[in-house]
């Protein structure tokens, strides 16, 4: 056996996801937003010009194989990294190398960092120079928000494209060229996918293409042929190779579910917010859809009326990542219980509406000149000394917003201990007054 019998053997037993990874943009199942033919980003890696990049999205929605089809497409060198396992040591031999590469021989370097969103600033602060003199083009790829996740510094010198969540038609493409593929794919096992079985591998793997072909391998692997040779994977197959129990409601009744679920905690039924939860459990949806819901409304519909709803989801999440199924699903029954039974406030919601509205009514609106950074004590042409609220027992009025904003966005309601919040703040206005 020779290298390259070696070499197809190990590509033969690689998962199928990882055969099935396209290897042009021709071949990339969705993201038309950013990828259509006119696209600034299609555009970009066509011509090789493509600048340093962050790719965020959730996980299976192609990051990495987009990031891998731009190392196909450039002349450039191409570097891979895991945030994970790499250091600051890695990251500066990688920009070493890249610096010579680009000196002797003209040639950038393309980093991709998997995971990017895990680089601390140490290890962040040590491409800054590299990404700013072009030694090497940055290409971050995360499931988390590099807004929020990741420092600022090197997102201000990437641009951010934000990838979505497949839809259906995008993963029933991809189940249907894995099916068909006899180079890459299932062709040659005779495979018969129906379209029961289709939607059902659709369903489960909520928009991760991964998860889909994952499951179609596993289900084309364990069914044997029928009396004609074929493979047939129809909706029974396709419901066991995601390993969930079939699923008994269809596309709208799943969102008619969630509708009542939410309303239910909304309207402090916990007996109905209980049965829709378990209802859809039992249907094959994911307990963390049920959870990530309920942060929404923690803020939305308890809110400051009792703020440790928020902390109670948040810890109920976390515990079920500890705990797995089936004993996750008992601190999520607490938490529901909690937020049902916590007394009302949309007071967060609308002043974060009304805030949202001033901003984008607003053209420029300009920082007091009280309220700016400086380092001295000058009031800058302005008669208005700022006011060190702790001089004047802990609050004084004066002006914070700017002048053509009116504010009003936050009014505490009467419920739960937002009483007592807007009690506090009445007496501290009233003190300040007099």
């Amino acid at each position: 056996m020779d290298f390259f019998d070696l070499m197809d053997n190990k590509s033969k037993a690689s998962p199928l996801p990882d055969r099935m990874r396209p290897t042009s943009l021709d071949e990339f199942i969705g993201q038309k937003h950013i990828l259509s033919q006119n696209s600034l980003l299609r555009r970009a890696i066509v011509a090789d010009k493509l600048g340093s990049c962050i790719f965020f999205g959730p996980p299976g929605v192609g990051k990495t194989t987009l990031a891998s089809i731009i190392a196909a497409e450039t002349k450039g060198a191409f570097v891979k990294m895991n945030a994970v396992l790499s250091g600051v040591s890695d990251a500066k031999k990688v920009i070493d190398e890249a610096r010579d590469r680009l000196k002797m021989y003209g040639k950038r370097t393309y980093l991709l960092l998997d995971e990017c969103h895990r680089w601390n600033k140490a290890q962040s602060d040590c491409v800054l120079s590299a990404i700013e003199d072009g030694s090497i083009i940055f290409i971050g790829s995360t499931t988390e928000n590099p807004n929020i996740s990741m420092t600022r510094a090197i997102v201000s010198r990437c641009r951010i494209f934000e990838l979505k969540p497949l839809t259906d038609e995008d993963i029933a493409e991809g189940l249907k060229r894995a099916a068909t593929d006899k180079k890459r794919g299932l062709g040659n096992l005779s495979v018969e996918l129906t379209e029961e079985g289709i939607k059902k591998i659709v369903w489960a793997c909520s928009g991760d293409l991964r998860n889909a072909l994952n499951a179609l391998e596993l289900a084309a692997l364990t069914t044997p042929p029928n009396k004609e040779g074929k493979i047939v994977i129809d909706g029974e197959v396709a419901s066991q190779s995601v390993q969930k129990k079939g699923i008994s409601m269809d596309e709208s009744s799943y969102y008619d579910m969630l509708s009542a679920f939410c309303k239910s905690l909304r309207g402090s039924d916990a007996d109905a917010a209980l049965y829709w939860a378990f209802r859809m459990i039992e249907s094959g949806i994911d307990p963390k859809i049920i959870l990530r819901r309920m942060f929404a409304h923690a803020s939305e519909d308890v809110g400051l009326a009792d703020s440790n709803a928020l902390l109670m989801v948040n810890a109920a999440y976390t515990a079920y990542d500890s705990m797995g199924f089936p004993e996750g699903k008992l601190p999520m029954t607490h938490a529901i219980i909690y937020i049902c039974t916590a007394p009302k406030s949309n007071s967060v919601v609308v002043a974060m509406n009304r805030a949202e509205e001033a901003v984008a009514n607003i053209a420029d609106s300009f920082v007091p000149l009280h309220l700016r950074n400086n380092n001295n004590s000058s009031l800058d042409n302005s008669d208005v000394p700022y006011k060190y609220p702790h001089d004047y027992g802990g609050y004084v009025e004066q002006q914070y917003l700017p002048a053509q904003v009116k504010g009003g966005f936050y009014v505490p309601s009467s419920n739960g201990k937002e009483a007592e919040i807007a009690k506090n703040l009445q007496e501290m206005k009233q003190k300040s007054r007099n």
